[in-house]
């Protein structure tokens, strides 16, 4: 989505490293994201029904697709399985009957005349390739609401691994990726975003959130210089399997 010239990476970014003057972005960067400094690798959405090939948001999903962000997500979900980095996948489900799901706004009630419904226990709420969740990943589902945060496990089970810095990726940067890093900064997490790890609709309202909105709250950084303060060998007897359901944890 071209949103590596519109993200100045991590500097002047809103919530950097706090001591790191005179350092380079690379170095405040890697300070942020340190494998054992506490930090945690959140990915939104990121599931079957909302960017696979048969989702509820074809448009969401081609973008998410052909802009790279669903193949950067996979990649920094591989690095952080290699560097013993926590990963947390958010996911959006509701009941079959619609118990519970919110109706107070105009997003829930078009999503519930969705053809592809994001039912819990059906494919359209698996993770989506080419993600590859590992046994030791934590999976979130939620049955109401906008944020992964709020109202959710996420942010006691952020408390509990020991977190400061959380990495946001996935979908959209329209609706619930924002949430998310708001709902993590009033909560007192260091939130970085590498922001070719992200998608919304349409494809430029996304470099645009980042630099005029994200960047006053967040770190921003690319997939490719997290990736460069990664460099570890994977762990032995950590492999991951496609779509697997990983330890799920539900709320609702």
């Amino acid at each position: 989505m071209g949103q590596g010239r519109g993200q100045e990476s991590a500097a002047g970014s809103g919530s950097g490293a706090g001591s790191g003057a005179g350092w380079s972005s690379k170095e405040r960067i890697g300070e942020l994201i340190r494998p054992d400094g506490g930090v945690v690798l959140l990915t939104v959405e990121c599931q079957q029904g909302v960017v696979g090939p048969d989702s509820a948001l074809p448009e969401l999903a081609a973008i998410a697709r052909a802009s790279g962000a669903l193949r950067n997500v996979a990649r920094l979900v591989a690095a952080a399985h290699g560097a013993d980095v926590q990963v947390i996948h958010a996911v959006a489900e509701r009941r079959p009957d619609g118990r519970g799901a919110n109706s107070n706004a105009r997003l829930f009630r078009a999503a519930a005349r969705l053809p592809v419904q994001q039912h819990s226990g059906s494919a359209a709420v698996r993770i989506a390739e080419p993600i590859q969740v590992a046994d030791e990943d934590l999976v979130v589902r939620r049955l109401h609401g906008l944020s992964p945060l709020a109202g959710t496990d996420v942010d006691p089970l952020l408390r509990n691994l020991g977190c400061r810095t959380l990495i946001v990726t996935g979908v959209s940067a329209n609706v619930a990726v924002p949430n998310a890093v708001f709902d993590a900064v009033n909560l007192g997490y260091r939130v970085v975003v590498p922001g070719d790890a992200i998608a919304g609709v349409p494809a430029d309202y996304t470099p645009a959130m980042i630099r005029h909105t994200l960047a006053l709250v967040a770190t921003i950084t690319t997939t490719d210089e997290i990736l460069g303060c990664w460099k570890f060998p994977r762990r032995s007897g950590a492999a991951g399997t496609t779509g697997a359901a990983g330890a799920a944890v539900s709320r609702g």
